[in-house]
């Protein structure tokens, strides 16, 4: 009982020993987030398969179709939460993620386009924000990581819509309601890539700065 106090003053006699702060423990690289990443990678395969079957007119694989985008959609909004919630963010996440999106609504652009179904020029003009946007971040990626911004995640969740809109068999009477949705789509992908160059910008300069310092 008395151990303890005469612990504490040994210590203040001798310029006190300093108690000793635990170190974080490192969030692994694998880990559930990223995993949910990676499925979205696997699926992607598997619904460009069910988006061809049939040459893209079956009824049935075409719902098969959209059901794999929209599970494979819905796995990008629940790994960022569980990545937050759980303290599971990695560097590897931050970079996985996005590629794993950009894997998924490149398959289904170019997927429609070739069916006829989509302008090639909405899947040109994507595809190379989306591109661009994938080299600035290993263009600053030894200044760090740009992670996604809410508007990346609002420019994704556009284009998801978009593209499901255009992925459901739906009347021809749909359209007006399908351009509208992959017009926002649009300008959210161009005014999103505007930003992330500014930022990767920044970063690069910054980083430039601290190493000269």
């Amino acid at each position: 009982m008395n151990a303890a106090p005469s612990d504490a003053g040994a210590g203040e006699g001798t310029g006190g020993e300093h108690a000793r702060v635990p170190e974080a423990t490192p969030v692994p690289t694998l880990n559930l987030a990223n995993l949910l990443t990676m499925s979205r990678l696997v699926l992607v395969p598997l619904f460009v398969m069910a988006l061809f079957a049939g040459d893209g007119e079956d009824t049935f694989w075409r719902a098969i179709a959209t059901a794999l985008f929209a599970i494979a959609s819905f796995t990008d909004q629940v790994d960022g939460w569980v990545a937050r919630k759980y303290g599971l963010i990695t560097d590897f996440g931050k970079i996985a993620d996005p590629i794993a999106d950009k894997a998924l609504i490149g398959a289904a652009l170019i997927g429609l386009s070739v069916l006829g179904e989509l302008g090639w020029w909405v899947t040109i003009v994507i595809a190379v924000r989306e591109i661009g946007v994938t080299l600035l971040r290993f263009w600053v990626i030894r200044h760090g990581v740009i992670p996604a911004s809410r508007g990346g995640k609002a420019k994704t969740l556009a284009q998801i819509a978009a593209i499901t809109a255009y992925l459901l068999p739906l009347p021809a009477s749909a359209e007006p309601v399908r351009w509208v949705l992959m017009g926002l789509a649009l300008v959210l992908t161009v005014v999103t890539g505007l930003d992330y160059v500014v930022r990767a910008v920044r970063l690069r300069a910054a980083g430039r700065r601290a190493a000269g310092a």
